[in-house]
């Protein structure tokens, strides 16, 4: 597929819509102006990015995008382009969020009441569980 010519305002707009945090603004000797942007991930790194001030239209040559895309972002351009026009953060390696976990109670009258299995257990919902321990209160099952 092939993809637009990267802009200085699109790095910055995926840099916003996935939270990185602006560290340091400054002017350089050239007196090019340069915001840098940091993203911590879940797995202890920390990507830095810089882009050019203004942010304008102006645009980054093929090389150049390369290295900011594998060196800077962590990112294909596949990701770069999909985060940026829906909204679709890449994959960092963010736990999912785990299924709702049964009360501690819940699981030892299930264990230790009725005698099932840790691993059946494990399988349940909570509204199963809940559902099995309401049973045997009143089936003795």
């Amino acid at each position: 597929m092939t993809w637009p010519q990267p802009t200085r305002s699109d790095h910055d707009k995926f840099c916003d819509i996935e939270g990185w945090t602006a560290v340091r603004d400054a002017r350089g000797r050239s007196g090019t102006h340069h915001v840098t942007h940091e993203l911590h991930l879940p797995d202890g790194r920390v990507l830095r990015t810089r882009i050019s001030h203004p942010v304008d239209r102006s645009t980054y040559g093929s090389s150049l995008w390369s290295h900011i895309l594998r060196d800077q972002l962590g990112v294909s351009e596949a990701e770069f382009w999909s985060c940026l026009r829906d909204g679709v953060k890449p994959n960092r390696g963010v736990p999912e969020r785990p299924a709702e976990a049964l009360p501690a109670d819940l699981v030892h009258l299930l264990i230790t009441r009725i005698g099932l299995a840790e691993s059946e257990v494990g399988t349940m919902s909570k509204g199963e569980a809940v559902e099995r321990l309401n049973r045997f209160w009143t089936e003795g099952k």
